[in-house]
């Protein structure tokens, strides 16, 4: 950072985000107080907002350095990134190409994450990276296959988790229109990000579970037996209620029109 920024206000404040303090709860809900950044000299908070900012400045050390041990043009390896998240995608020489990414993390004195880090041969296989899953998809028209993406099964548990959180019995107090609206924000801001690749599977997957937990939210305020299919039909939902039906935003995105 030195190397780069002269302000030195701007250099302390960023020497305070580094060695402030981590506070953590338990079991038990009591907090504690943790300085192993300073201790060791190293490292930073997890979610610390400074911590995006660093790891472009590390990342691009890194690809500065990948670039001048030729391993990208003798392997044809390019290095696709986003803060500390990265794919490397070559055409041979995949375990020289790891190797040479540990060697140079070694020399920027940072650590390989092993649990993430894999050798995955597409498209017989395939991997995720910022959300999306990568390999091979099918048409659902031709059933011809490609090399493509589509929301990964975590990030597809992970809205659905959160959708779960919102009716749950304990926001019976809530009227239906507000309950309504907070999942829309969730909906529409996922599907914001995910709407590049193979989106109809996953949207019309969130759409069952979402309308079948809205029914029984709605059974469960009123006090009604049944899963509320007949009660609160599609036209209910939608309509009345102006939930947001992710399968019909696929008419909308730039590759249907193409």
């Amino acid at each position: 950072m030195a190397r780069r920024v002269v302000d030195r206000r701007v250099l302390h404040l960023i020497k305070m985000w580094l060695e402030a303090p981590v506070q953590e709860s338990d079991e038990r809900g009591r907090k504690s107080r943790t300085t192993a950044n300073r201790d060791q000299g190293r490292g930073i908070a997890q979610g610390s907002p400074i911590s995006p900012l660093l790891a472009n400045l590390y990342m691009r050390r890194f690809i500065l350095g990948w670039q001048r041990s030729r391993l990208a043009k003798r392997l044809d390896a390019q290095i696709v990134n986003y803060a500390d998240d990265l794919v490397i995608c070559c055409h041979r020489g995949a375990h020289e190409a790891l190797a040479g990414m540990r060697r140079i993390m070694e020399r920027l004195k940072l650590t390989v994450n092993e649990d993430k880090t894999r050798l995955c041969r597409v498209p017989e296989e395939h991997f995720d990276f910022l959300g999306y899953t990568f390999g091979r998809c099918y048409s659902p028209k031709t059933g011809r296959a490609y090399i493509g993406s589509k929301p990964s099964k975590k990030s597809v548990k992970r809205l659905i988790d959160s959708i779960g959180t919102l009716t749950e019995r304990r926001h019976f107090h809530h009227e239906a229109t507000d309950l309504v609206a907070a999942i829309n924000r969730k909906l529409t801001g996922w599907a914001n990000y995910f709407c590049l690749g193979s989106v109809s599977k996953a949207y019309c997957a969130i759409d069952a579970y979402t309308s079948r937990r809205l029914r029984q939210w709605l059974c469960g305020k009123h006090r009604h037996r049944g899963r509320g299919y007949q009660r609160y039909p599609a036209q209910y939902l939608y309509e009345r209620l102006a939930l947001v039906r992710l399968s019909l935003r696929t008419r909308n995105l730039p590759w249907a029109k193409a």
